[in-house]
């Protein structure tokens, strides 16, 4: 049956889109050098009082083996999944940039594979023509949810870099998320593509 690979690949689209918007797309992670972190404290000590101070310091971090210290400690940890930051960009109070990221990477995709769906199994018709239009309408946006991933990981990247020193080392993981949206997007470009809209007649 013709029909049963466009709505095999709808499925797909949908049950990738999921895990897609509620796994964790990124996690960031901060680590400080142990003896970068000793020979900061150490100089803002210093800064503080005077040369003898200062050597005295010197004396004490060499004694104690303190610019010797080896490995990295955590400092931030961040995961976010599509959902987590729309949550956490309302909480923030930015309602508008929580409510775009909501309507692109939800609404709009949830309901473009919807109306698909549906334009399936409508017969030849006003109504399944109308329908097919409206569907037209909403791919014009389809690729904005791939910019919405893009948004995300620039929020979350410009969060820690504002909350971070030059002492941190930051680290970027992609979760999940990231991949079964990958998916979801893939497969609803073959919906798309399989799915022959007729043309609005006159």
């Amino acid at each position: 049956m013709r029909l049963l690979l466009p709505i095999f690949t709808i499925l797909i689209a949908l049950a990738l889109l999921v895990p897609g918007v509620t796994q964790p797309v990124l996690t960031l992670e901060g680590k400080i050098d142990k003896s970068k972190l000793a020979q900061t404290g150490i100089e803002m000590l210093a800064d503080e009082g005077d040369r003898n101070t200062r050597n005295l310091l010197a004396m004490a971090s060499s004694m104690l083996g303190l610019d010797k210290l080896e490995g990295e400690i955590s400092a931030y940890k961040k995961t976010r999944s599509i959902w987590g930051t729309v949550t956490e960009l309302a909480t923030n109070k930015n309602y508008i940039v929580a409510a775009l990221v909501a309507l692109f990477s939800i609404v709009i995709p949830t309901l473009k594979l919807l109306l698909q769906l549906v334009y399936l199994f409508l017969p030849e018709n006003n109504i399944k023509r109308l329908l097919g239009l409206t569907v037209q309408r909403i791919s014009k946006w389809s690729m904005v949810d791939v910019f919405v991933i893009a948004l995300i990981v620039a929020y979350l990247a410009g969060n820690a870099d504002g909350q971070m020193g030059e002492l941190i080392n930051m680290h970027a993981q992609l979760g999940n998320g990231f991949w079964f949206f990958t998916g979801y997007c893939l497969f609803a470009i073959a919906a798309s593509n399989l799915i022959k809209i007729e043309p609005k007649h006159h």
